[in-house]
């Protein structure tokens, strides 16, 4: 009587610590010496899918199957430094096979000597966290196309006018940019989008071939010619053509498609009819076609018939707030390519990258982001698994690249460079940043940034800014004016 007197409050006990652990929210559960598993709470076996007979007495990496068990568990670290390990995202994959995000945080149990006995993991399902997420990034995205700077977004709203018209658009932009993105979105958008999307690199072929691929051929035309060849003009009737380095094609080859914009009619190779085709022209380049017709190297005539609507994409060094939702897109890509399971990037990793100029742009992050992927084992990425050109930087910029920015130092960046779009205009920048005049000038105060109009070229630039420039310009009229 007396033994089974002792044994009652130890088994109550132990009920009421159950009944506690249950009424957590989080999911706990403890593990001994041999990482098996001791306890399992109520809302582990809600995340997890797993019943708690069937998890105790189990090795925790077979009932708890995070993407980081086999490189960096969580309850082996924190027994190996003696720190607890907070919030950490992860992934779980449950018991039925999905894939579940969590923020997990353990720490060693002891016992009343200060033994280490065990440890314990707790756990909180972010399934609503995550899909919040994605609806605000869905707010940031268009047609795979993501931003989230002003220029973007203005960029967003005029995608649907431009593309319920049939006027032939100019796509300008530096290499990397994402004209082609652009330019599909368009056509997706259009109400051609049930027909076919095609595209030339115009700057990647000779004219004999370009004249080729575009207009096609007739049989005979010339000696490996067999058969009748369809043109990307043809292929494209009823859909949208895009022409990507339009600025880089031959005099001779401009005439040629001075007629096809004008009438949609072209001649393939050989023939002796023309051939008449419903087909939207868009155009892209890296170059900028104004000064290219001033140089006398574009036709004038031609550079009118593709700038009915201009959209300009600013590079990456103007829209740097458009960086971490990028750089989340390509992660999620290259874990299902790649089928890993990288939860983000370190905070020296996103300084690195925010300070980054990325001449390559857009193309360029996404090639970065591939390599860090490929030399990463654990679930971030970390300035390490960087290309080394990105830590191999002189000077003072050295030292920004290679230590973590501080908060400051980030808004610092994202302030200045707001002015230099706007070449020292403190009231467009505050409308940029969205924030008031004064509150720009206190941080302005506050961050040590010296004002930028001083730098104001004195032939000013089209803005970052304008997205939608659909002014015909006379190149040829500037050309001809006097001095001023």
């Amino acid at each position: 009587m007396g033994v089974s007197g002792k044994r009652k409050p130890t088994s109550a006990g132990a009920n009421v610590h159950q009944v506690i652990l249950d009424s957590v929210a989080d999911g706990v559960f403890t593990v001994d010496l041999d990482w098996r598993i001791t306890s399992f709470n109520a809302a582990a076996e809600r995340i997890t899918g797993v019943k708690r007979r069937e998890a105790l007495g189990r090795q925790c990496c077979d009932v708890f199957r995070a993407s980081i068990c086999e490189s960096d568990c969580a309850l082996k670290r924190t027994r190996e430094i003696g720190k607890p390990v907070v919030n950490r995202t992860v992934y779980i994959l449950t018991a039925d096979g999905q894939r579940v995000p969590i923020s997990i945080s353990a720490a060693v149990l002891k016992d009343a000597k200060g033994r280490v006995i065990g440890g314990v993991e707790t756990f909180r399902d972010l399934s609503q966290v995550e899909e919040l997420r994605k609806e605000l990034e869905g707010r940031y995205t268009f047609s795979d196309i993501v931003g989230r700077s002003s220029a973007m977004q203005r960029l967003f709203e005029l995608l649907p006018q431009v593309a319920g018209s049939s006027s032939t658009v100019l796509i300008e932009g530096e290499s990397g940019t994402g004209k082609e993105l652009v330019a599909r979105a368009i056509h997706s958008l259009s109400p051609r989008s049930k027909r076919r999307f095609v595209a030339i690199n115009c700057g990647a072929l000779p004219d004999t071939l370009l004249e080729s691929e575009l207009f096609g051929y007739k049989a005979g035309a010339f000696t490996d010619a067999k058969r009748d060849k369809p043109g990307r003009l043809a292929v494209a009737d009823g859909g949208t053509l895009l022409l990507d380095e339009i600025g880089d094609i031959s005099p001779a080859m401009q005439t040629r498609l001075l007629r096809v914009l004008q009438e949609r009619v072209f001649e393939p190779l050989g023939a002796v009819e023309p051939v008449s085709v419903d087909v939207r022209i868009v155009a892209a380049t890296h170059q900028d076609l104004e000064e290219l017709v001033r140089a006398g190297r574009f036709r004038d005539d031609l550079y009118y018939r593709v700038n009915v609507v201009r959209l300009r994409l600013p590079p990456l060094r103007e829209r740097r707030e458009d960086i971490p939702p990028l750089i989340d897109r390509f992660i999620a890509r290259f874990n299902r390519v790649q089928n890993k399971d990288v939860v983000g990037v370190s905070e020296g990793t996103l300084a690195v990258l925010m300070a980054h100029d990325y001449p390559g742009n857009v193309r360029e992050l996404e090639n970065i982001i591939e390599h860090a992927f490929v030399l990463c084992r654990g679930d971030l990425l970390e300035p390490h698994h960087l290309p080394p050109a990105l830590q191999a930087v002189s000077g003072s910029r050295s030292r920004r690249l290679k230590t973590a920015l501080t908060l400051r130092e980030l808004e610092a960046i994202h302030v200045a460079d707001a002015l230099r779009r706007h070449h020292g205009s403190r009231a467009a920048a505050a409308r940029e940043l969205g924030i008031n005049t004064s509150t720009l000038f206190r941080k302005l105060r506050k961050l040590g940034i010296h004002d930028l109009a001083a730098s104001k070229p004195r032939s000013r630039p089209r803005p970052a800014g304008d997205a939608l420039d659909t002014k015909q310009r006379s190149p040829a009229r500037r050309r001809n004016r006097g001095p001023t």
